[in-house]
């Protein structure tokens, strides 16, 4: 197997990374894609545990079988837990977790529950989702757009709808790599300040331009637009799921955004919510790489695990 350049003790948040490390990590990822028998006993009598306190399509699956693709062992932990923290403390779940597993991969409701992990386990934490953050989304995401274009910086991405952790993953590692990197959000659905600000001074360290705007006839030209639900997952309350659709409508990413931007490639995170937040017809359209970056979240994950228990 050939030597992993990057160490890495978690994987819990894109603001914790750095551009060596993320582009250690995209390298690896499209490696281990083009070459997965070297790496097929990279996680050879290693066991990963991992926690699902929400429901899953991609990530169950693609680190499940990702896994096993490196030799290693999964043990999946769903909903009938309970959240962590409430049938016993997170730092008891993790110190237990340490005893048996040689990594977590958690997917949660609240980062503090990553952040905990993090704190009380002796073994490595990969965040597979929170409030927060998605970095594995992202970096997914990355490698797909590396396998597209040959200079990331040179790329001008776009993300259209509500500002959420894949939104934010996504504003940390373009500023990071130095990609430009456009945020159209309506009114009060924008990011955190404080997280935006931390994305602009990464911004300014790599030479990236980020803009953060409501206005969705400033979008600008584009190589790529991404877009993900307006609803998220558990918020869905009928009763103001109206009101959410009629403000979001002008933001939804068609075709006529992508010819006015001059986007060549659409994506979304998935589940889509398709004849909202996106259109149906570029959702199947020749434009959408939305499964290839599906395909490259196992890719993804197993460069961070590799990175994580190789060495």
């Amino acid at each position: 197997m050939p030597q992993v350049q990057s160490t890495l003790e978690n994987f819990l948040a894109d603001d914790q990374l750095t551009k060596a490390q993320i582009t250690d990590l995209i390298n690896l990822a499209i490696n281990i894609k083009n070459h997965p028998a070297d790496y097929s006993q990279a996680l050879a009598g290693k066991s990963v545990v991992m926690i699902f306190e929400k429901p899953s399509l991609r990530t169950h699956v693609s680190f499940d079988m990702g896994i096993n693709k490196l030799g290693g062992h999964a043990l999946y932990l769903g909903q009938q837990n309970g959240k962590l923290g409430e049938r016993e403390r997170v730092s008891d779940y993790a110190k237990n977790l340490s005893c048996y597993a040689d990594a977590i991969v958690a997917r949660v409701f609240d980062n503090s529950s990553i952040e905990g992990l993090a704190e009380h386990a002796s073994i490595p934490v990969i965040n597979a989702l929170c409030d927060i953050y998605h970095p594995c989304q992202a970096l997914a995401d990355f490698v797909t757009l590396q396998e597209h274009f040959t200079d990331l910086s040179n790329v001008k991405l776009a993300y259209v709808g509500d500002g959420n952790n894949v939104s934010n993953s996504l504003m940390f590692m373009a500023a990071i790599l130095g990609v430009d990197f456009t945020l159209v959000c309506p009114e009060g659905h924008g990011p955190d300040d404080a997280l935006f600000n931390k994305a602009k001074a990464f911004a300014n360290k790599s030479g990236s331009k980020l803009v953060l705007t409501s206005e969705v006839g400033s979008i600008g030209q584009q190589d790529v637009i991404y877009t993900d639900t307006w609803v998220s997952m558990g918020d869905e309350d009928p009763s103001k799921k109206a009101a959410l659709l009629e403000k979001f409508a002008p933001y939804q990413v068609n075709h006529k955004m992508m010819e006015n931007s001059g986007a060549s490639i659409v994506m979304h995170c998935q589940p889509a919510h398709l004849e909202e937040e996106i259109t149906t017809a570029l959702f199947d359209s020749e434009m959408s790489v939305v499964f290839q970056a599906a395909e490259n979240r196992m890719w993804a994950q197993n460069a961070v695990l590799v990175t994580l228990l190789a060495n």
